[in-house]
Formats: C-alpha cells, structure tokens, sequence
C-alpha cells in the first residue's frame, strides 16, 4: 500500500477521518491498524452507518437481548450501544487528540434525526448524551436545519463540541460558522473559557449523484467539487476576519471544514476523485473503507485547493446554463439527507426489535 499518500496529506495539514464505525472494526483490530499505519485521525458515523453495523453483524446481538432484558427501551439500547462503540473508538484516538492538543482524535455521535426540526428537543438530547459519554473527544453531529442552527449555537455556548452536518452550501456553512462563533463569544461574555471544538461537514458526491444524466459530459462529476471550491473560499474569508481570528487569539480554536460524502458513487469515475480533488490544508476528509484503502494503494496527492475558488464561479455558471438550479437542489438534498437519516432510524429501531425476540422486559 501506498501509505505515504496520507501522511503526504497529514504534512500538508488535511487529516483524513473514516466515515465508519462498528463493533467488528474495533475488536478485529482494523480500525487500530488504520490509525498506526494510514494516518486516519478521527472517525464520524450516523443513522446508516450504525443501522448497517447492527444488520451486518450477530456482535451486537447479545448485548440488545441483555439491555432489552434490563428494560431499556429500543432507543436507550441504540444509545447504549453507540456510545459503548465510541468509548472504545475514542481510547484508541486519545493519543492523537492529545498529541494535537485536543483538534484531532475525534470521534461523533448523531442526535435523533427525528430532531432535525426540534431546536429545543435537538439541544436537550445533545447535552444529554454529552453528559451520559463524558468523553473529550466526542462530537455531538446537529444537522443544520434552520432548527438546528440556533440549537449548535446554544450547544457551543453550553460546552457541547458539535460536527454540524447535512451542509450542502457555503451559506448553510457560513450560517453554521457563525452560530459557532455567537456561541463562543456569549461564552467568553460569561467568563467560560474553555475551548468548544466544532467542526462543519459539507457534503459532497451527493450533488453529482443529484444531476446525473441531466448535464453535458464535460460537467459529469464536477458540480460536487465546484461546490466545494465555493465553500472552501467562504471558509478562508471566515477565518481571515478580525472577529474570528480574536476569538482565536482568545484560546477558542475555529470550527473546521471537513469534506463528508467522499466516496465515489459513479462506477465511471476515479474511486479517488474527491478525495484527490480536494486537498486542502486546515480542513478534514471523512472517507468510507473502501475510499480510504484505494486511496492508501494507488492516491495521488497534487496541488492544494486555491483559497479563492479557483474556477468554482465559472464552472457553477455552466451548470446554470446547462439548466441546473443550484438552489432548488441543495435544498431538495438537505430534506432528503433528513429522511434518509430518519429512515435509517426507522429501519435501525425495528431491527433493534427484531433482534430481542423470545426476550422479556423488566417491568
């Protein structure tokens, strides 16, 4: 394998993350094994990603029967299992978040996606299982909804290090940028001057798969990056303002850009195109398994990404003169991410269900 690919990233300040976890990652030893040789500092998950754990796998299944038994309900035997995944998850990623003073090493959980238009209930349940891990390096992932984005400032104020995600603009960025900053400054208003981590996850491939056989050839797999490129200026523009650079100056580490929705979803395209395409210093790639060893075996790392956009304006342009409304779609994206994830939830609460047959609850 061609492991210094990601330590070329790691050196130009890009951290790769895995956009997986699950109970046979961790005791097969894979994910410890990805950290030592692959450079990956971090790991995000959600509804799908632990409804397909739980479904592809009979290690979880004791353990549903023993907590169904104890009488926890089918959400609390999901948290319970989650966060059991995470502790071991984050152990393994301690001596990363130390070694980099607390900006690598994370691991995230998701509040409810039955949440996503619930400010109030989003940031009860996010300090809630803040409180229940009481883990350093664990990020509490608030979707942002125009519900979510005043529960993410209240959280940051509280304490609460959030990965927002579901962005699919550098507006929804921006607004998610901001209600980091407004929280961190009530905080430092109030006298609380710990750091509160954040981190902003924009995703990506989505938008390719949204338009696909709608454009001309030359723009195939280019709106996802164009949209990235847009962002990725928004967020150095972000960082270079007074207000933020003396937040920092204050102690309070800006929230990141990290890259989600990376894996190739054409079966014509590179199998490393977004993670190639969007090399980027200060920022973080979340890639699946798959993603993560081919870009380990054959990846190539070129020129960072310019921190004006490059051509992202010329090349959206194009895809409004191709018809595309760039608009209409990253709205029709957010509300399908939602239900996506709401139906993960679904799909992932009945198999929790399925799984405790023949088991009597504790009344």
């Amino acid at each position: 394998m061609n492991a210094p690919a990601t330590r070329r990233l790691h050196e130009l300040g890009q951290r790769i993350w895995l956009d997986n976890l699950s109970r046979d990652l961790l005791v097969s030893g894979t994910l410890e094994g990805w950290i030592r040789d692959l450079d990956v500092t971090g790991v995000t998950s959600n509804p799908s990603i632990f409804d397909r754990a739980i479904r592809q796998t009979d290690l979880y299944d004791e353990p549903i029967r023993r907590l169904a038994r104890a009488g926890l309900s089918d959400e609390e035997i999901f948290f319970a299992l989650v966060l059991a995944d995470l502790r071991d998850a984050a152990e393994l990623f301690r001596p990363a978040f130390k070694a980099s003073g607390g900006a690598d090493g994370w691991v995230s959980l998701e509040v409810s996606p039955s949440l996503a238009a619930d400010t109030a209930g989003t940031i009860a349940q996010a300090k809630a299982l803040h409180a229940r891990a009481a883990l350093p390096n664990l990020f509490i992932k608030i979707p942002a909804t125009p519900e979510g984005i005043p529960a993410i400032e209240e959280c940051v104020f509280s304490g609460v290090p959030i990965n927002v995600t579901l962005l699919f603009t550098a507006e929804q960025y921006l607004a998610s940028a901001e209600a980091w900053r407004r929280g961190v400054e009530r905080r430092l208003a109030a006298g609380l001057t710990a750091p509160v981590r954040s981190v902003a996850s924009l995703f990506v491939s989505r938008w390719d798969k949204a338009v696909e056989g709608r454009v001309p050839e030359a723009l195939r797999n280019r709106l996802g990056i164009a949209v990235a490129e847009r962002t990725y200026r928004a967020y150095r523009e972000w960082l270079a303002r007074p207000e933020v650079r003396r937040l920092a100056e204050a102690g309070m580490p800006p929230q990141r850009l990290l890259w989600a929705s990376t894996g190739t979803k054409d079966p014509q395209a590179s199998d490393v195109l977004y993670v190639e395409a969007l090399v980027a210093p200060e920022t973080i790639n979340t890639v699946p398994d798959a993603t993560l060893l081919a870009f380990a075996d054959h990846g190539r790392v070129g020129s960072a990404l310019p921190e004006d956009g490059g051509e992202a304006e010329d090349v959206l342009a194009r895809f409004a003169a191709a018809g595309i409304d760039i608009a209409e779609i990253a709205a029709r994206l957010l509300r399908e991410g939602v239900a996506t994830f709401e139906k993960a939830w679904r799909d992932m609460m009945s198999r929790i269900v399925a799984k405790q047959e023949g088991v009597s609850r504790v009344d």
